[in-house]
């Protein structure tokens, strides 16, 4: 067993280009590739993921993320649907209440509940069964075989509750420390059988935060803001600080990144993600598979504001040159 890694594809250049850059994914090694949902881009997520699934022939392919707010779940329903008829069996739909796609659009997020119900009625229609929303019964006429996923992203304790009650699997951001990760898993695990499901059915992608580079300046990142209101460890969540105290560290919501020490900074790295050069951050990998039992994982490239938008060309190189080729050996 080898750990399956994704990565995250912001909607920063031209669909043709991003398609291109797609395609680098797939031949650097990686399992999948993530989206932006951002309409405020000017790029439509799906037709990104269209032009990627048509160009490429073994990515698994989603939004990440995309709401339930700005779309409707027959709609959404509909797109999944479709994109799996173009690449059958390497599509997923994840799903959360929504950040700065509702933000931009001046809605706010979308209720947990709401969101309940949205993944439930979405895994009935790509299923062809009948599903109830806002009290009005709805199917569709056409279902793609296999249905893709309905996955729902979750930082909180409640929203990873939701997943394991409602969803096929769930993309949680946890951090990398084995006792973070188990804190989180007993969340989805108490959803699952709360909802009379067997926790094991849930399926798992780990986000993992990266910034892979020499550690002095790779380390550095938990010590900058995401934005002059958000420390970089309080985006997109400030969810993972409660994951970090799992793991030892106390950090208040609102602490003084740049007062963390050097020592206080490498610890933190640790725990949060891949803080360091490639061959760290591949055995950092195989080491959470054996302590944790991770298996896949979904690579979060770290940035501010300013420069969330940039192509992970750094990432995908030396996956491809170091880390891949790492993990596949074991």
């Amino acid at each position: 067993m080898t750990v399956k890694v994704d990565i995250r594809v912001p909607v920063g250049r031209p669909l043709p280009e991003l398609t291109k850059f797609i395609v680098s994914c797939e031949e650097a090694g990686f399992n999948g590739v993530g989206v932006h949902d951002h309409h405020h881009s000017g790029r439509d997520v799906y037709s990104a993921l269209t032009l990627a699934a048509a160009a490429t022939s073994k990515l698994q392919l989603y939004p990440a993320t995309t709401n339930t707010v700005t779309r409707h779940p027959l709609v959404l329903a509909a797109i999944a649907n479709s994109l799996a008829e173009i690449g059958p069996g390497r599509v997923l739909l994840t799903l959360a209440p929504g950040f700065l796609s509702v933000e931009k659009a001046g809605r706010p997020q979308g209720r947990r509940e709401q969101l309940g119900e949205a993944v439930t009625a979405i895994r009935q229609l790509v299923a062809g069964e009948t599903a109830t929303v806002d009290g009005h019964e709805i199917k569709m006429n056409n279902v793609a075989k296999p249905a893709p996923g309905i996955f729902v992203l979750a930082a909180g304790p409640k929203m990873l509750e939701l997943a394991g009650e409602v969803a096929d699997g769930v993309v949680m951001l946890a951090g990398l420390h084995p006792d973070s990760i188990e804190a989180a898993r007993s969340h989805v695990r108490a959803g699952a059988l709360r909802a009379g499901r067997a926790p094991e059915s849930v399926q798992e992608i780990l986000i993992v935060p990266t910034a892979i580079e020499p550690f002095d300046t790779a380390r550095e990142w938990v010590r900058r803001y995401f934005r002059p209101d958000k420390p970089f460890l309080n985006y997109p969540s400030t969810a993972n600080l409660r994951w970090l105290r799992a793991a030892g560290l106390d950090i208040p919501e609102d602490h003084d990144p740049t007062a963390f020490t050097a020592a206080q900074a490498k610890e933190i790295s640790e725990a949060f993600g891949l803080f360091g050069p490639a061959e760290y951050c591949a055995e950092r990998l195989l080491q959470a598979r054996e302590e944790s039992g991770v298996e896949h994982v979904f690579f979060f490239p770290s940035h501010t504001a300013e420069s969330g938008y940039d192509l992970p060309e750094a990432d995908v190189a030396a996956f491809a040159d170091v880390i891949g080729p790492r993990l596949a050996a074991g």
